[in-house]
């Protein structure tokens, strides 16, 4: 039997692999992260999006249902790799991609944090000083908003640096009941001004169907912008005591609810706004708000804002503290706290970035979905077998070891990722960054990261089949599609050299 983690204080463990007498946490951790931290702005916004491409609610409430499930079946997989190497998903992808290889996964992680906290304390600092500006009847300027978001800044940097038992107890002891509660009196306070009609005479694509694809895979490409994530808390997971079975359901379903639930009460909000709305969510859902109401937007602002957040930067620091070993998981996350606020509040006053980020992580979305690919394809080639401590290489100033290949990297997973991802990025659209030149192949609808994510699934698997990888790193009955030196001994760590 497992024994638990230390709950209480600040959490102190690292990029290191976790040892089993600290892990206690079950499939259950994983659902309520997911679906905790997304009970905010960021993902309500995501919902009110297909209203305002000009579909009706029920079209969107489908779409919203279909693109969720989608991006849980893609994201499921993502939390079979910490139980089994007791690390986070950007250090476990050095199994695919070699010890330098994993650099990728750090990159990706650390763009989606900045994207995430920025996201996340534009909208909720924004709700924030928008309800409070009504209230008390000051204008909601730039003052009062870099006042917000320093408030949500110190209460996302508290609870990331913390630590994830912190995060943990946050979301499933204050978060979770109270939002919920805070969102169905939100049902109950916009209700009567709710029509299922549609808000513009055409969609936005200037046809149903390609519309309706369009705000479907929004939501998907939410929901697996979390994938780099996972392995940070089910890494705290025994595999020993839950099935495979029961981790893959808790992640797909997790992001599946986390992202649909607030997503369809977004949609429900913007159905019941006026004519005479903006256009712009929160400022539109503020004005429209009963008086009654609005401690509630302030819970949403002020509570749920802190989640997500504290999601992406804990995250970060953690892995940030594997590329600079000389830093602790506290000292790295506060770090890249710092630099995290000033990019928010640059963006915000001095760039006017919002739609510039919000089109980056768009564009991250569709580099991560060949990573997340060939990361579940590798391990069911594998049968989840792993050498946790190989993969501690580069934390430990050392080179060598199975997960070495060619100079740190697995040419195969690399070379599959690459052209992946530019696909994904020809037939994508991130405006006002970029448009493809493949964007309107399919007559606007975003066939982005699906592409990406079927170029992936081919090349790699043709150069598992082509060129095998050693034996060494499947265990010990050898890789799926054999290999020529099958026979071959796992080698020990080699080359070392001192920090």
């Amino acid at each position: 039997m497992s024994g638990n983690p230390p709950t209480s204080g600040i959490e102190r463990r690292g990029i290191d692999t976790v040892p089993a007498a600290e892990r206690s946490y079950s499939p259950r951790s994983i659902f309520a992260v997911l679906y905790g931290s997304d009970l905010t702005f960021g993902v309500i916004v995501v919902g009110a999006l297909p209203i305002a491409f000009g579909l009706g609610w029920w079209a969107a409430f489908w779409a919203i249902l279909a693109g969720g499930a989608l991006g849980g079946l893609v994201l499921a997989p993502m939390g079979l790799f910490g139980p089994r190497t007791g690390t986070n998903n950007a250090v476990s992808s050095g199994a695919h991609f070699g010890v330098g290889g994993r650099f990728i996964g750090t990159m990706l992680s650390l763009f989606s944090a900045f994207g995430f906290v920025a996201v996340t304390l534009w909208t909720s600092g924004d709700a924030l000083v928008s309800t409070l500006g009504r209230i008390f009847g000051f204008e909601a300027g730039a003052p009062a908003r870099a006042v917000g978001y320093a408030l949500i800044a110190m209460l996302v940097l508290l609870v990331s640096i913390w630590g994830i038992h912190a995060l943990l107890k946050v979301q499933s002891r204050i978060m979770v009941p109270i939002m919920t509660v805070v969102m169905l009196a939100g049902v109950i306070a916009f209700a009567p001004d709710f029509t299922a009609g549609t808000t513009s005479d055409e969609p936005l694509l200037g046809g149903f169907w390609p519309t309706w694809t369009l705000s479907a895979l929004v939501v998907a490409s939410t929901v697996i912008s979390y994938g780099p994530f996972i392995g940070d808390w089910a890494r705290y997971i025994d595999p020993d005591e839950h099935s495979t079975a029961s981790v893959v359901a808790a992640t797909g379903f997790g992001g599946f609810a986390g992202i649909a639930l607030p997503s369809l009460w977004g949609a429900f909000i913007a159905s019941s706004l006026p004519a005479s709305a903006t256009g712009v969510f929160v400022p539109d859902l503020v004005a429209a708000s009963p008086a009654w109401y609005l401690p509630g937007i302030i819970l949403l602002g002020l509570v749920a804002g802190c989640a997500q957040a504290a999601v992406g930067l804990y995250g970060t620091g953690l892995d940030t503290s594997s590329l600079i070993p000389r830093l602790s998981r506290v000292t790295a996350t506060a770090a890249i706290a710092v630099v995290a606020v000033a990019f928010v509040y640059l963006g915000a006053f001095v760039w006017d970035a919002a739609a510039a980020v919000s089109a980056f992580l768009i564009l991250l979305v569709i580099v991560t979905t060949p990573w997340i690919v060939i990361l579940t394809i590798g391990y069911v080639v594998r049968r989840g077998h792993y050498h946790p401590d190989d993969l501690q290489v580069f934390t430990r100033g050392q080179r060598g070891g199975r997960y070495w290949f060619t100079a740190g990297f697995n040419w195969r997973a690399v070379a599959a990722w690459l052209p992946a991802s530019v696909i994904g990025v020809l037939f994508g659209a991130a405006p006002p960054v970029f448009t493809g030149p493949w964007a309107n192949a399919a007559g606007g609808v975003d066939l982005s990261f699906l592409s990406a994510g079927l170029t992936a699934a081919v090349l790699y698997t043709v150069f598992l089949v082509v060129a095998p990888e050693p034996a060494y790193v499947h265990g010990p009955r050898g890789p799926r599609f054999g290999s020529a030196n099958a026979a071959e001994e796992p080698r020990p760590l080699a080359d070392a050299v001192a920090r």
